[in-house]
């Protein structure tokens, strides 16, 4: 019987979220979270705490233009 694969939660600079597999070594520009497990707890994870897609820098021109205003 294989065994379910562990994964964790990560994101970017632009705090995009994905999961990446705990054996393999992150890609360049992506950091921890924190959280770990199989697919569905971090998946499950990321739609309760990913709540505005944008990325940071859109979420940020459209405050500072809302600012201007």
């Amino acid at each position: 019987m294989a065994s379910e694969r562990n994964y964790r939660v990560v994101l970017n600079d632009e705090e995009q979220y994905s999961i990446w597999p705990v054996d393999r070594d992150l890609p360049h520009g992506w950091r921890e979270e924190g959280t770990t497990g199989d697919k569905e707890k971090c998946l499950t994870h990321i739609d309760e705490v990913w709540t505005d897609m944008r990325p940071q820098s859109l979420r940020e021109s459209l405050a500072q233009a809302g600012r201007e205003s």
